[in-house]
């Protein structure tokens, strides 16, 4: 018997792309797919444990009031949920520890990073240890981007991947690491999943081809398991040929490559979960 896929898809308190995250996974092949918003887990109407595949969207979480996601991490972190002592945030550990997947885009990468989710460096998922800061531009950025991907990642999402070319949408992109430890760290280890390039996929610290002045031209990690990833460009932003910005002037394949990350994510679940 087919093994059931179950996707869920945060949504609330200024996400705003839940819709196009949702509508990728049904394309990859998810059986169920739900958009909960975060009450829906915090009253208990909804429980992690029920799916296998979390996703993260981006947006706006609370207008990035003390920095984008922060007030978002902080409520998963210690509110309570009700008829509980668990919190959102401890929900989360016990859905890694259990081998499922997160992806986070955009807003949900920074959520991730802010959580400390990211890296997740010798399985630590509670220490912040990279951000996602302002724009070295100083304002709101809104292009596409090409994007090299790492072949040596463990990262579980870009399997079979080489190249993408993805919209990005963001005024706080800006990868940083807390020191030059845990960059070396995430150079060596592979925790590098796809830097911003220029035509030919060579990474760049060239604006506009690295829209934000990224370190390392980083636009996206994953954490050693490969089962957590987060980038700012937006994959489900390029599902179908016709959200390319040249559709109709180049001839383009009907899938968008964006839906290869979701496609890895349903995949890897059937296989393992």
């Amino acid at each position: 018997m087919k093994k059931r896929v179950k996707s869920i898809v945060l949504s609330g308190n200024g996400v705003n792309c839940e819709m196009e995250m949702a509508h990728a996974c049904k394309l990859a092949g998810s059986d169920e797919v739900d958009i909960c918003h975060i009450s829906e887990l915090i009253y208990g109407e909804k429980n992690l444990n029920d799916y296998h595949f979390l996703n993260l969207p981006g947006g706006f979480l609370d207008g990035d009031d003390l920095g984008s996601a922060k007030a978002n991490a902080n409520r998963l972190r210690y509110i309570k949920m009700k008829g509980t002592k668990e919190t959102i945030y401890e929900q989360i550990l016990n859905f890694i520890n259990q081998g499922k997947l997160i992806l986070g885009v955009c807003n949900g990468f920074q959520l991730m990073v802010k959580l400390g989710l990211l890296p997740g460096f010798d399985g630590d998922y509670q220490t912040q240890q990279v951000t996602l800061t302002f724009n070295d531009s100083g304002r709101f950025e809104s292009r596409w981007v090409y994007l090299r991907v790492e072949k040596n990642t463990p990262c579980v999402f870009t399997r079979g991947i080489e190249k993408l070319y993805l919209p990005v949408r963001h005024g706080e992109g800006k990868f940083y690491p807390a020191n030059t430890p845990v960059l070396k760290r995430l150079r060596q280890r592979h925790h590098v999943v796809l830097q911003y390039a220029t035509t030919d996929f060579t990474p760049t610290h060239e604006y506009p081809l690295n829209p934000n002045g990224a370190v390392d031209a980083i636009a996206g990690i994953c954490d050693e398991t490969g089962r957590l990833f987060g980038l700012m460009p937006h994959p489900e932003g390029y599902l179908h040929y016709t959200n390319h910005p040249r559709w109709t002037r180049e001839k383009l394949p009907k899938e968008g490559m964006g839906l290869a990350i979701f496609r890895n994510a349903v995949e890897y679940i059937r296989k393992n979960l």
